[in-house]
């Protein structure tokens, strides 16, 4: 793992959601250009977690620093600011734009602020820069002969292809990704484990996931969560074997 001094840091992370606490003073580290995994069981609190750092739910306390420098928790629409993009559990795409321009919707509001009137053609030579960045983007992840296929059209692992090339889009300096392997089989898992291991080298990877042995496969760092607190955290061989986790997997009867 990159040795630089953490892209992405949090200390203390609290999350409360009533009298119930979700993710209870939570602490990790993300190095830039490296690929860092949160495992747990269900219910564990990992998209919680995941929700906090990309400011879709409040948080009742902890610090933050990104790049080197003390924040307030992101809120939504400040991620593009800060270069940070994420990817839903679901797909996300709209159901009316083909491939190409649903990525072109992932591009970053403050390069492109006409982005909308880019895509009804209003704005030739920005809507062509911005499709030629899709489509460099699309050919990256091989689905660039998809461009003009409607989601509707695009079998599930694609799908799933093209919502990353929408986040990859903005250049991000971190990319969330919450549960990328759902729903894919054996053979697309190991195709996003080669993409994420490509993608690393520009960015930090950050990933919630429920598939073990893709997370072995694409770590540098596991954080491991269970009942909002984190339990454990090494390289992927070390956690595995760690009591507490195993205690934590073996012991959960939680769907």
């Amino acid at each position: 793992m990159n040795s630089a001094h953490p892209l992405l840091s949090l200390s203390g992370l609290r999350v409360q959601f009533g009298g119930l606490t979700a993710v209870d003073s939570a602490s990790l580290d993300i190095a830039p250009n490296s690929v860092v995994s949160l495992i747990g069981p269900n219910g564990a609190g990992k998209t919680t977690l995941f929700n906090a750092i990309s400011g879709f739910v409040p948080v009742a306390s902890g610090e933050i620093e990104f790049q080197g420098k003390k924040i307030s928790w992101p809120q939504t629409h400040e991620l593009a600011r800060l270069r940070i993009a994420r990817t839903l559990q679901g797909v996300g795409l709209f159901s009316g734009l083909n491939t190409c321009e649903n990525v072109m919707l992932g591009a970053d509001i403050q390069k492109s602020s006409n982005i909308f009137t880019d895509l009804i053609g209003t704005s030739g030579k920005s809507e062509k820069r911005l499709r030629e960045k899709a489509m460099e983007v699309l050919t990256s992840l091989d689905v660039a002969h998809l461009a003009q296929r409607l989601p509707h059209e695009l079998s599930y692992p694609d799908s799933k292809k093209v919502a990353l090339a929408r986040a990859l889009i903005s250049d991000p300096v971190l990319l969330m990704l919450d549960e990328p392997a759902a729903g894919l089989d054996q053979g697309d898992i190991d195709e996003l484990a080669k993409i994420i291991n490509e993608v690393k080298r520009n960015c930090a990877v950050f990933v919630v996931e429920h598939h073990v042995d893709f997370v072995g496969e694409i770590s540098d760092q596991v954080y491991v969560l269970n009942f909002g607190k984190i339990i454990a955290s090494g390289a992927f061989d070390t956690v595995k074997e760690d009591p507490e986790v195993l205690t934590a997997y073996l012991g959960s009867n939680r769907n």
